[in-house]
């Protein structure tokens, strides 16, 4: 089944408690985390301290941690420490992209890799073995808004046609009328942001956006 996950960038701030709770009891999956250091990405985000909030907050809810940072081998243990479910490093990032999956995996966490548009399919290759999901930018990372980039598409088919049997995901200008074509190539996981925390029904967003998904 298709999961669903919201990324709290899209939140309200000054009401992200009454935000997430109200995509929490819509049926979403998962909360998806940006993290941005204003280094590796034009715009600068949360920290640990939220995902710690979100964690006392919603126990059970997966947390999905991006981090959109230079050196984010540096932010492991305090993101996993602060309650992360997962974490997933760019493989733009100037350091040993194998190390740091490897840590993301010694502390306790998936392990996941992202790239940017523009980047490569083949540039995730060398890892799939140490990676447990795949996130896929569909647009320039770091403002939410933006139109989805059919050229990035092929990419998600590439990764099973090259064996990756873990999770695909999605972010960036994910709708109903354009999840059909990410589905068929493969997607695990839907990133979506001003598409769920700014419509009147999430919930019904939501079951429409699973029923993509379902066979026949």
């Amino acid at each position: 089944m298709l999961k669903i996950a919201p990324s709290i960038l899209a939140a309200d701030p000054l009401n992200l408690e009454a935000d997430t709770r109200r995509l929490r009891d819509a049926g979403c999956d998962w909360f998806h985390v940006d993290v941005m250091d204003a280094h590796f990405v034009p715009n600068l985000s949360f920290g640990p301290e939220i995902v710690r909030a979100l964690r006392r907050r919603y126990p059970e809810m997966p947390l999905d941690v991006h981090l959109m940072m230079d050196n984010p081998e540096s932010y492991i243990d305090c993101f996993a420490e602060a309650g992360a479910t997962g974490i997933t490093i760019h493989a733009e990032i100037p350091g040993d992209v194998a190390e740091v999956l490897r840590a993301i995996r010694a502390a306790g966490c998936y392990a996941g890799l992202s790239l940017k548009p523009d980047t490569p399919a083949e540039a995730a290759m060398p890892y799939l073995s140490l990676m447990d999901l795949c996130l896929i930018m569909t647009v320039e990372p770091g403002f939410g808004g933006q139109e989805l980039r059919l050229d990035t598409l092929p990419k998600l088919r590439a990764l099973r046609e090259e064996g990756f049997t873990g999770l695909i995901e999605a972010d960036g200008g994910l709708k109903l009328r354009n999840l059909p074509l990410l589905i068929e190539r493969g997607l695990d996981v839907a990133v979506i942001g001003t598409g769920l925390f700014r419509t009147e029904d999430p919930a019904e967003k939501i079951r429409a956006m699973r029923a993509l998904a379902l066979p026949g």
